[in-house]
């Protein structure tokens, strides 16, 4: 430790005390366990998540999903071209505006949820967290999400 820097304990600037990488590693460490599981289903972890909301909603936009998975288009259009390529999804425009892409789930992708179903209850198992406290843990990380994207915002229409 150099003069100028603090104790660890006490220092607000110690990689251990920091918030952002608490969240950090833990994404990470979710993601690779998620990688294990899904290299059975054939899916990234993205894909999964797209995947997650064609299940709940049954056909989206591109747009739609999106703003769900909080993504743009430019990072949308490949993963999708990659289910479509798989047989999971397929892709339309409708005929009142071509802008529009429809996504909606092939027979295959809709068999998939069957398989899929097992993960979230491994997932909590691997983790050691509860379904209460995994609920309680989401709406934490939500309230964090909307309030940094909230300030983030802020910041830069301050510029």
């Amino acid at each position: 430790m150099t003069d100028t820097a603090a104790a660890p304990e006490t220092d607000p600037l110690a990689l251990d005390r920091q918030l952002c990488f608490a969240v950090y590693a833990a994404s990470r460490a979710m993601t690779g366990l998620y990688r294990e599981l899904l290299g059975e289903l054939g899916l990234t972890y993205p894909q999964y998540l797209a995947m997650l909301v064609l299940w709940e909603h049954g056909e989206v936009t591109v747009k739609e999903l999106g703003t769900r998975l909080r993504l743009d288009s430019g990072t949308l259009s490949p993963l999708l071209r990659r289910l479509e390529a798989g047989g999971l999804v397929r892709r339309s425009r409708t005929g009142g505006d071509e802008r529009v892409v429809r996504i909606t789930l092939t027979g295959t992708g809709a068999a998939l949820r069957e398989q899929a179903a097992g993960i979230p209850a491994r997932v909590l198992d691997a983790t050691g967290v509860s379904a209460a406290q995994a609920a309680q843990l989401r709406r934490t990380l939500e309230r964090i999400t909307d309030s940094a994207t909230a300030a983030a915002d802020d910041l830069r229409s301050r510029r």
